[in-house]
């Protein structure tokens, strides 16, 4: 028996079904859209799933990259199902419409998107499968459900009577679903907050036993080894497989949409093969692409007028009548997603059906998109999502799962296709390069009265998702500003120009936060400067308390997001010890941004040696992020991200000469070293019983001007082209 209610006052669709075992599954659906497919025959599967020998099984929908959802999205439900979140059963969801991402419109992980989108609807999932466990158990003893409690997979009833929940679980499938679902206050949360709580993926990990992409072993399958053109846009003329189809353990080479690829026994053997394939390249459109010409042309770009996206008062009045102009121009470098574990996908591509087994933060698309590039129906198209060896957006597109299946089908063989590390970095989609020009008047006092702000870089979403970008503005390419928290009283002009460069560009941890956020509080730094002003006062001073413009969904607890960021500075100033004197050399940088709901601000101590080196002593950072569901995991997503922001801010730069990239592994493209990491990480978080905020991505964009700004304090220059390279820095 099925049953499916709507709730028009939230909007979210409660299913719940019998299984086959015996058992009960409860889901929540979304749009109304939606509704009727589900109910036509829609996908099954739930979030939670309790069979009658007990198990509790929680399907995980978002992609486990080291973030952390593998646990704390079962947190949520077991905090309200009233069942023990280490003796659970965790799960990866299929592609299914239940299991959209109500913040993205997608089954897509990103934008720090997977708690905040959880919150309520996964609790409510746990709420109302245990209020139905209950119903059945009293409706078997003949009492009032109110009469009856659960804890710890258990219902008690009067009388000493106890019940399993697998016990009733059948039962509860045939039980009305619950019109109001309440949820646990704060007061009495015992998982939601837990500072004890282990990662539910730890053991796995540590073993050796969790399931990533790179270790999938079917019997029978091959491997498949690539090579792609090394030129972007490049193309496949011609190659000699006479040497390589001869060596043993060798089955096939194919040719296939982007390049050649050696099937064989072993990834070692296929790579040795495709090494004597002698591939000849048409080099495409790109040819001539390097990074002289790119950032001349980037420039000129962003010398014209740009599409506005936000405005206020009248600026160019607001600067002739300013008793001084302060003027800047950043420029932040092209970067490569990188993650640990390179692009890599199984397929076995057959005359009816495709299996899919791969790392995807995208599971919705790829059925798809292999359905396209094979000739199947997407419904003949199996996905299978495994942990993820890191993301951070590369894993948003799905190139790799295409070329996998295009492979196979050549092939004629299940293959397991594996990207080399030269493969995956200089073929990624990189995160985009900009130029941020600033056009401040201040008064006699160097308070800001009025501001121009143009940005200039590519677009990532008129690549991807065009239909998203209006009147020339990605809403993805001016995050970071377009959320602005503080006040210039005469006027604002903040405008965008969207210039393509010929380098491919993804979304990349932060997306245009890691830029726009960047620059701008460079920007604020330097006007602190020039007012004499302490940064963080100077900052406070101008903050728009009244504001509640945000760039995602919802604020803390209803407080405006000026008022947030006034206590998390003010909390900063104190445990950072802000202000105090530094020997020659060193210096104190602030920064802080509004980014997916929480406010992070950073003071980073570092060091300057005479040849322009820097070392970065101690990171200082306060975190207004709402509710915590994992205390441990949120710490470890703080410190990360500054880690990964640091390696961005100081040394990742991908350049291009003769349209191919010149970086292609880690000895080229530097990333953060153990030694380089910050000697002491001091993290705080503001107590809040508010809406989660995401916590994967805006310590990655404060962490760059808080160190810019330390430079500069520690010995007055001023970083505007980044990375913070020694001659960059010199060149202040």
């Amino acid at each position: 028996m099925e049953i499916i209610v709507k709730n028009e006052a939230r909007r979210d669709f409660l299913k719940v079904s019998g299984s086959a075992a015996g058992g009960l599954a409860l889901a929540f659906y979304l749009p109304a859209a939606r509704m009727a497919q589900a109910a036509d025959g829609g996908s099954p599967n739930a979030w939670v799933k309790i069979a009658a020998d007990n198990t509790v099984t929680i399907m995980v929908a978002r992609s486990e990259m080291g973030q952390g959802v593998y646990t704390s999205m079962p947190m949520l439900i077991a905090e309200e199902l009233e069942v023990d979140v280490n003796a659970i059963k965790v799960e990866f969801a299929p592609p299914a419409e239940v299991y959209i991402n109500s913040l993205l419109g997608g089954q897509l992980t990103g934008g720090s998107t997977a708690v905040r989108d959880a919150w309520e609807k996964l609790r409510k999932a746990g709420a109302s499968a245990r209020m139905m466990l209950v119903a059945a158990a009293a409706d078997n003893w003949g009492v009032d459900a109110s009469k009856c409690s659960a804890a710890n997979g258990m219902i008690k009833g009067p009388g000493g009577k106890k019940a399993t929940y697998g016990s009733v679980a059948a039962k509860a499938s045939t039980m009305e679903v619950p019109k109001e679902v309440p949820l646990k206050p704060a007061s009495q949360f015992k998982v939601v907050g837990n500072t004890k709580q282990k990662r539910l993926d730890t053991a796995m990990k540590v073993r050796g036993t969790a399931g990533f992409g790179i270790d999938t072993r079917i019997p029978g399958m091959k491997y498949a080894a690539v090579a792609m053109a090394p030129m972007m846009g490049g193309s496949l003329i011609s190659y000699d497989d006479t040497r390589a189809k001869n060596m043993p353990g060798v089955h096939s080479v194919v040719q296939y949409s982007r390049g050649v690829a050696v099937v064989a026994k072993d990834y070692w053997t296929a790579k040795k093969a495709v090494a004597l394939l002698d591939p000849q390249w048409d080099a495409g459109p790109n040819a001539d692409l390097d990074m002289t010409s790119l950032w001349s042309k980037m420039e000129d770009a962003s010398n014209s007028a740009g599409a506005v996206f936000r405005e206020s008062g009248d600026a160019d009045q607001g600067l002739a009548q300013a008793a001084n102009m302060i003027t800047a121009e950043y420029r932040l470098p092209f970067q490569s997603h990188s993650p640990l574990e390179p692009q890599n996908t199984f397929a076995h591509v057959t005359a009816d059906k495709a299996l899919i087994i791969t790392p995807t933060q995208f599971q919705q698309l790829v059925p798809h998109v292999v359905a396209g590039a094979t000739g199947l129906k997407p419904e003949q198209v199996e996905v299978q999502t495994t942990f993820l060896g890191g993301g951070f957006g590369r894993r948003v597109e799905v190139d790799y799962a295409i070329d996998a299946a295009e492979i196979s089908k050549a092939s004629g063989e299940p293959v397991m296709m594996i990207w080399s590390r030269e493969d995956d970095m200089t073929h990624d989609s990189y995160r985009p390069g900009g130029i941020f020009k600033f056009t401040a008047g201040v008064d006699a006092k160097g308070k800001l009265t009025a501001l121009k702000f143009k940005s200039t870089s590519p677009s990532i979403s008129s690549r991807l998702f065009p239909s998203i970008v209006k009147d020339g503005i990605d809403p993805f390419a001016v995050e970071g500003i377009d959320n602005f928290p503080y006040l210039a009283d005469a006027g604002m002009n903040f405008s965008y120009v969207m210039h393509d460069t010929g380098v491919q560009v993804g979304y990349w941890r932060g997306v245009s936060h890691n830029l726009n956020a960047v620059a701008l509080e460079c920007f604020i730094d330097e006007l602190a400067t020039n007012a004499g002003a302490d940064p963080i006062q100077y900052r406070i001073d101008m903050l728009d308390m009244g504001s509640t413009k945000h760039a995602w969904s919802g604020l803390s607890a209803g407080v405006p997001v000026g008022a947030r960021m006034k206590n998390v500075l003010e909390e900063l100033r104190k445990k950072a010890n802000f202000g105090k004197k530094m020997p020659a050399g060193k210096g104190q940088g602030i920064a802080v941004m509004e980014g997916y709901n929480s406010i992070v601000g950073i003071v980073a101590e570092v060091s300057v040696d005479e040849s322009m080196d820097v070392v970065v002593d101690k990171v200082t950072t306060v975190v207004d992020g709402g509710t915590l569901i994992h205390p441990d995991q949120a710490l470890a997503q703080v410190q990360g991200s500054i880690n990964f922001g640091q390696g961005a801010g100081m040394f990742s730069e991908i350049t291009v000469k003769n349209g191919i990239v010149q970086q292609d592994n880690f000895d080229s493209y530097r990333a953060v070293r153990i030694n380089e990491t910050p000697r002491v990480m001091d993290t705080h978080f503001i107590k809040s019983d508010g809406a989660p905020g995401g916590l994967g991505e805006p310590a990655t964009a404060v962490i760059v001007p808080a160190i810019a700004n330390a430079i500069h304090a520690a010995i007055g220059k001023r970083v505007r082209t980044f990375p913070a390279l020694p001659e960059n820095v010199a060149a202040g």
